[in-house]
């Protein structure tokens, strides 16, 4: 009988350790399951089509590959360098100076149609410039320094919002169009340094306060219209074939030469003898001839007889006023004219003086006497009479307003109802200035017209005696504004309303420094007055290279004055300076502190400053911290290293962009 197999019998709690070390096994073992790759990178067709555009320029634009954009996520394009999106929209696309080497392929760019900064300012772009149209909302376009070449774009001419072009150190060629004319909002203008020949259209946008043309191959007279007028020579210069007025070059006469031909080479023309070295054209008698050249003969004596008789005439009117003006009578009338006239600018002297003291006085109850007719005696207008005379402004009752390092300012009103601010210079400290070089002076001040300058009506000066009549302003100062009465404890104005300030001051500024050889040299908050609108406008401009620049004395004054100023009184203000000026005003803005309270910091530890002064008013911080750059910017001490005022006004505006176009998406 066989002996039956033995099974071992295993307890239930070796059993559990089995099917575990079972599990361990099967677990170990490799798997069979394939691997899964992520999912690739979205395509293009479902990427936005502002993606699209970007890659679609690179793909042209950048041979070199310099530009790193990877598309892991629908909107990742936002953050790549240069680009600038609000509601995942593309409005900046700035790559200056990035190394691009290619073309500028068109149907990239060009869909964009929410961009409103375009700027791919020195690279190595070239070819043409392809069809802009579709960019409506185009504000700034910046592409000089490149290698494109081809004609004007046409198609930039339909960009009505366009306030920003430079086109300048290109290769561009052919004619600039005659209807740029219809950018009516243009601000800046640079076609420098390109190949653009023909003539220069008639520019006429009144808000153009920039224009470059130089170095081109433009040719003949410049138009003379009031924006061309207001640019200097350098704005047209390295053009050989321009000529006209306002640069000084007389044009080459159109009208033919004197006996030329009207044909081409006549071999019957008379012939040519000298006599002593002069060239005599000897022609055959003809009947014809003569009857003509003696009608000639009448007609210049007839016409040389009428211009005599009319020069007799002027004379003898003019004669007959200079014996109206200056009778020749005794020495002791000619004294008691001068007397006459003395007496009359005490008065008017007296009654200002007077109703300062009294606050507001009328004094119409003083009847002046008629002065003698002098020039020195009478109200200058700077444009055309006034409606008023030094009569009635002598009888005006007055209100003083302030006294500043200048003089001292008064409001005056008249019977009539017109309103003035009346400054009256400090005669010692302008003593150094003849009267001749006052009245020359005074004369290019008042030509300067701008929304953001006070504009100089009229002047006045006798003897140690000088006025200047200004619009008045009825809102006040900048410095009331920002520092309120000493009763009540300031706050820093808003943000929103410092860049709108900001804006205002650079904009006259610019136009200051840009349409003369002026500058303001007594900038402060005090000098800005606020027009009807608030509109910010700056008086007391262009006064100070006639005083004494001796220092004042008011720290906050002196706060103003750029170091190169403070370090040498002989030194004078310079446009420079200004630009240092506007920066301490930039930041007294922004802090609500004078400038005797701006402690000495360096442009990178002044935002923590403004913050703290601003306390928990820190509004938009992006748009504050680009504030704060521009007031550091203009404030350096090295004036070398300090922009130019339209550099300053370009920054500015910058800001403001900024906030339109947020506003602009905001709204969409």
């Amino acid at each position: 009988m066989p002996t039956p197999i033995h099974t071992p019998t295993l307890s239930p709690h070796k059993h559990f350790l089995s099917l575990l070390l079972l599990l361990l096994l099967t677990l170990s073992l490799p798997s069979t399951t394939p691997f899964v790759p992520p999912p690739p990178p979205p395509s293009t067709s479902t990427l936005p089509s502002d993606a699209v555009a970007l890659l679609s320029f690179k793909s042209k634009a950048d041979l070199d590959n310099t530009l790193v954009y990877t598309t892991t996520d629908r909107f990742d394009y936002c953050q790549w360098l240069g680009v600038k999106c609000v509601q995942n929209r593309v409005v900046r696309f700035v790559l200056r100076g990035s190394g691009l080497r290619g073309s500028f392929p068109p149907d990239s760019l060009s869909r964009l149609d929410q961009l409103r900064v375009l700027s791919l300012r020195n690279n190595s772009l070239s070819g043409p410039l392809p069809d802009l149209s579709q960019l409506v909302n185009l504000k700034s376009l910046v592409l000089d320094h490149n290698y494109f070449s081809g004609s004007f774009p046409p198609s930039i001419l339909s960009l009505n919002r366009i306030l920003i072009l430079d086109l300048s150190h290109n290769n561009l060629t052919g004619p600039i169009p005659a209807d740029i004319t219809v950018l009516d909002r243009l601000d800046y203008l640079k076609l420098d340094s390109n190949r653009f020949n023909g003539t220069i259209p008639p520019l006429n946008q009144s808000s153009l306060t920039f224009l470059n043309v130089s170095d081109n191959n433009l040719t003949g007279p410049i138009p003379v219209t009031p924006t061309l007028a207001r640019f200097r020579i350098s704005s047209f210069s390295s053009n050989p074939n321009l000529c006209g007025e306002i640069i000084n070059k007389e044009c080459p006469s159109d009208r033919p030469f004197f006996n030329s031909s009207s044909g081409g080479s006549d071999s019957t023309a008379p012939p040519l003898i000298q006599s002593q070295g002069v060239n005599v054209v000897l022609s055959p008698p003809s009947p014809k001839k003569k009857r003509s050249r003696v009608g000639v003969v009448l007609g210049v004596i007839i016409g040389a007889l009428i211009l005599v008789a009319a020069v007799l005439c002027l004379f003898a009117v003019f004669k007959k006023l200079r014996s109206r003006e200056r009778p020749s009578k005794s020495s002791a009338n000619e004294a008691e004219a001068e007397n006459s006239s003395a007496v009359t600018e005490a008065e008017f002297v007296e009654t200002v003086t007077e109703a300062a003291k009294e606050k507001k006085i009328d004094t119409t109850a003083t009847e002046a006497r008629e002065p003698a007719v002098v020039k020195s005696g009478n109200l200058i207008f700077c444009s055309g009479e006034g409606m008023y005379d030094l009569e009635r402004l002598m009888r005006a009752s007055a209100e003083l307003l302030g006294r500043g390092t200048m003089g001292t300012t008064y409001k005056a009103v008249m019977n009539n109802g017109v309103v003035v601010s009346v400054k009256r210079l400090d005669a010692g400290k302008t003593a150094i200035t003849s009267g001749e070089v006052f009245e020359r002076h005074m004369e290019v001040v008042g030509g300067l017209k701008h929304p953001n300058l006070v504009p100089v009506r009229a002047y006045f000066q006798a003897k140690d005696e000088r006025l200047i009549i200004y619009d008045y302003q009825p809102n006040g100062s900048l410095f009331n504004l920002i520092h309120g009465s000493r009763s009540t404890r300031a706050k820093p104005l808003h943000w929103t309303s410092c860049l709108k300030i900001a804006e205002d001051v650079s904009q006259g500024l610019a136009c200051i420094h840009q349409t003369s050889k002026l500058i303001h040299g007594n900038l402060k908050s005090s000098n800005v007055l606020l027009g009807s609108d608030f509109e910010a406008c700056l008086t007391d401009y262009a006064l100070s290279v006639l005083a004494d620049s001796s220092s004042t004395g008011d720290p906050d004054s002196e706060g103003y004055k750029a170091p190169e100023i403070r370090k040498s009184s002989s030194r004078r203000a310079t446009p420079k300076s200004d630009v240092y000026a506007f920066g301490v005003l930039l930041l007294e803005l922004l802090t609500g502190k004078p400038p005797s309270q701006h402690p000495f910091l360096s442009p990178a530890d002044m935002w923590d400053w403004v913050v703290a002064m601003r306390e928990e008013d820190g509004g938009d911080d992006n748009r504050l911290c680009m504030l704060v750059d521009v007031a550091g910017i203009c404030s350096l001490t090295s004036p070398e290293q300090r922009p130019l005022m339209w550099q300053v006004l370009n920054m500015v505006r910058e800001v403001k962009e900024s906030v339109v176009v947020e506003d602009d998406a905001r709204n969409t």
